[in-house]
Formats: C-alpha cells, sequence, structure tokens
C-alpha cells in the first residue's frame, strides 16, 4: 500500500501539544482508512451502498483508536492515555460525520459511531496484543477482519476474512504505526493533555454539555 502521510511540523519541530499531533493523526488516518477501503473494492468484494463504504471505514477507524491505545501504553500514564483516544475518537467522529452527511444528506452520524467504538471496545479488550512486535495479536487481526467481513455480502464473507487479517491489516497498520511516529506520539516530547469528560474504556461518549 502506498500513500503519502502529512505532518503539520519539520523533524527539528517536534515539542507540539497532543491536539495538533491528534489532528494530523486523524487527518492521515482517514487517507489511510480510504486507501484500505480502495484496495478492498480492487479485490472486487461487495460494496454497494455509499453507507455500507462509511461503515467499512467506521471499522477501520475503530481498529485504529484499538491499535494507538496499546501503542502509547508504555509511553503515557493512563490519564493522558484515556485523554489521548479520547480526542482521537472525537476527531474520526468528525470525519465520519461529514463524510457520512455527504453521502447520505443532513442527519446525526456522530452518535451511532460513538456508541459503536463503546461496543468494539468490549470486544476487542479480550484480543491480543503482540508487545514484543507492537502489533495485534492474531485474536486481535481476527476480530478485525471478522468486523469487516460482517458489512461485506455474504457472499464474500469467508475469502475477505482471511484477504483482510492476512494481506490488508498488515499493509495499513505498519503505515498506521509510521503516522504514529511521524506526529510524535511515541516519543516522550508531547505537552500534558489536559482534561476531559471520560468514561471507563476511555471514549468520549458525549462532548461536555455547554
Amino acid at each position: 500500500m502506498r500513500i503519502r502521510i502529512k505532518t503539520k511540523w519539520s523533524k527539528e519541530e517536534r515539542d507540539v501539544s497532543v491536539e495538533d499531533a491528534v489532528g494530523v493523526l486523524a487527518f492521515n488516518s482517514w487517507k489511510i482508512g480510504m486507501q484500505t477501503l480502495l484496495e478492498i473494492e480492487n479485490e472486487d468484494f461487495q460494496i454497494d451502498t455509499q453507507m455500507q463504504r462509511i461503515e467499512v471505514l467506521e471499522e477501520i477507524m475503530a481498529f485504529m483508536i484499538q491499535a494507538l491505545d496499546r501503542i502509547v501504553h508504555e509511553t503515557l500514564s493512563d490519564e493522558d492515555r484515556a485523554t489521548l483516544i479520547s480526542l482521537y475518537a472525537k476527531k474520526l467522529a468528525d470525519h465520519v460525520q461529514d463524510n457520512a452527511r455527504d453521502f447520505s444528506g443532513p442527519g446525526d452520524y456522530r452518535t451511532p459511531f460513538i456508541d459503536k467504538l463503546n461496543r468494539r471496545f468490549e470486544e476487542y479488550s479480550v484480543t491480543k496484543w503482540n508487545d514484543e512486535k507492537d502489533e495485534p495479536g492474531f485474536s486481535m487481526g481476527r476480530e478485525f477482519g471478522t468486523n469487516i467481513a460482517d458489512v461485506l455480502g455474504p457472499h464474500d464473507r469467508k475469502w475477505a476474512l482471511d484477504y483482510i487479517q492476512q494481506v490488508l491489516m498488515p499493509e495499513f497498520y505498519a503505515l498506521f504505526k509510521k503516522t504514529i511516529k511521524s506526529v510524535g506520539l511515541v516519543e516522550d516530547k508531547i505537552k500534558d493533555v489536559g482534561e476531559a469528560e471520560l468514561d471507563s474504556r476511555h471514549v468520549l461518549l458525549r462532548d461536555k454539555p455547554e
């Protein structure tokens, strides 16, 4: 998979706020997700509607959130990690909202996505992470592949599961991890992330009331 990633700062300017880092990460995550979706369609898997495409992208974003949470587990405090994941989830929810609205018209697409993230946190919590290689373990990759395959038509589900887990996921995960490094989130150089309203699974369920 070949795609250009974009960062907002030079290699010499690495001390950035988490808000800036997350904004750039979310932007590039959506680009990676779109390229991954294109790869799926290029394999002639059954995707019939624009909202089906959004559902595939939602599953890719949910997986990226899980991967980021585990990647930074050893480098950030629990509080900072929780806030980071919440900020990232909110930024990705913005992309889901904007793109789903463009496809299907006005509506609330953010809330169903956040609800899906909460379900995925519970489901991914029992999957394994390969600490030695700093990458998803078999069960985590299988969970991701299953979630994507379930969105596709029934004709493609079995073949799609193997392709997504064994071929596609390793490709886009490597690019995603490179992006995380490029914005400095795996370096101990980001500023304190501040406060946010969090639930126990690290997802910001709703914005704070005005």
